[in-house]
C-alpha cells in the first residue's frame, strides 16, 4: 500500500510517498480503508522535531493522527459485523496511508446526515472545541477574542460562543479568514499581523478589553494578547504556531484576577473522555448548530503541500488528505 512516511526531522520535503507492507489487525483491532486523513498543526511540529517533550515520535515513522474510512478486515475478538461501517478513529500515528488499523473499542461511527470529511473535520478538532467551550464559560454578551479564528478547531470555538450569546472578536491573518470568521458568528474580525490590532480591540470593546481569549496561537501573539483581557477575565490556551509554548507572568495574573489556563489543565479537570467529546461535536454539527469549514483536500502524494500551506498560515478551515 501507499503511506506518506518520515524518515528525518525536517521540513516539509521529508515527508515522502512510498510503498509499504499493509498493517495486519490483531486482537481486538480492525483495519480500515482511508477514505482521508486529518492534517493538523501538530503533525508539523512533530516532523520538525518541535514538540518531543509531549510526543515522543521518532523517524522513520507516518504521520496522521485521525482518519475517516470504511473497516475492510477484523481481527480476533473484534466484531466482525464491522465490515463495511464507515467509521472514524484517531490514531497514534500511521493516519496518511491507504489502510491503517485501530482499536475497536476507539471506533465512532460517521453519523447520518454528515459527509465524511465533514465528519472527519469534527473529530479531533470537534473535541478540541467542545472542551475549550466547557473551560471558556462563553456567556450571553461576555467578550471573546478568539486567535486564529478561521483555524480548524478556532473556528468551531467561534461558532460555540456564538450560539451561547458571546460577542466574538476574531483574530485572523488574512481577509479570508476574516470573511469566513464573521460567516461563521464572529461580530468583529482583526488582523493580528497588523501593528496596531491591540488599540483596535481595545476600540471594538470601548477600551474595557475581553473577558475571555482563547488562544490556538501561544507564542509572542498569545502572549500579547494576554494583555488583552480584562481584569476578572479568563485566559485559555490550547496550541502554538512556532512550537514556543507560552509563558504568562503569574504576578500580573494574580494581581489582575486573570484565570489562566492550557489545554493540559483543562484536560485533567474534563470529566468526559476525546470520543465523547467529539460525539457532542457530531450531534452539534448533525443538528446544524456549527458546521466545519475543510477548505483544502489534497492526494497523498502532496503531503508536503498539505505541511507547507498550513505553516505559511494560507489555509482557511481544514486540511485533509486523500488517498
Amino acid at each position: 500500500m501507499r503511506a506518506v512516511r518520515v524518515d528525518g526531522f525536517g521540513g516539509p520535503e521529508v515527508l515522502a510517498l512510498h510503498e509499504v507492507p499493509e498493517p495486519e489487525p490483531g486482537p481486538g483491532e480492525v483495519a480500515v480503508q482511508v477514505e482521508a486523513a486529518n492534517v493538523i498543526y501538530l503533525d508539523t511540529l512533530i516532523r520538525r522535531g518541535l514538540a518531543r517533550e509531549f510526543f515522543p515520535i521518532e523517524p522513520p515513522y507516518v504521520p496522521g493522527s485521525s482518519v475517516v474510512g470504511r473497516v475492510e478486515e477484523v481481527g480476533p475478538e473484534a466484531d466482525p459485523s464491522l465490515v463495511g461501517t464507515l467509521v472514524l478513529s484517531e490514531t497514534e500515528k500511521g493516519g496518511y496511508a491507504e489502510r491503517v488499523v485501530v482499536r475497536e473499542d476507539g471506533l465512532l461511527r460517521v453519523p447520518d446526515g454528515l459527509s465524511p470529511h465533514d465528519a472527519l473535520a469534527l473529530l479531533v478538532d470537534g473535541a478540541t472545541a467542545m472542551l475549550l467551550e466547557r473551560s471558556s464559560r462563553f456567556l450571553p454578551d461576555t467578550r471573546v477574542l478568539v486567535l486564529a479564528a478561521a483555524g480548524g478547531a478556532a473556528s468551531l470555538v467561534v461558532q460555540l460562543a456564538r450560539l451561547a450569546g458571546a460577542r466574538v472578536i476574531g483574530a485572523a491573518s488574512s481577509a479570508e479568514k476574516r470573511e469566513l470568521a464573521r460567516a461563521l458568528g464572529a461580530v468583529e474580525t482583526v488582523d493580528y499581523s497588523a501593528p496596531d490590532w491591540h488599540d483596535r480591540v481595545r476600540e471594538i470593546t470601548g477600551g474595557a478589553g475581553v473577558d475571555v481569549v482563547v488562544d490556538g496561537a501561544g507564542g509572542a501573539l498569545g502572549a500579547s494578547a494576554f494583555s488583552l483581557v480584562a481584569d476578572g477575565g479568563r485566559f485559555v490556551s490550547y496550541g502554538t504556531t512556532d512550537g514556543e509554548i507560552i509563558e504568562i507572568d503569574e504576578a500580573e495574573a494574580s494581581r489582575r484576577r486573570i484565570e489562566s489556563v492550557g489545554l493540559f489543565d483543562i484536560q485533567r479537570e474534563e470529566t468526559l473522555g476525546r470520543n465523547d467529546l467529539a460525539r457532542l461535536a457530531l450531534e452539534e454539527a448533525r443538528e446544524g448548530r456549527i458546521r466545519p469549514h475543510v477548505g483544502m483536500s489534497l492526494p497523498l502524494e502532496r503531503a508536503a503541500e498539505a505541511h507547507r500551506a498550513l505553516q505559511e498560515r494560507r489555509v482557511v478551515g481544514k486540511v485533509l488528505l486523500v488517498p
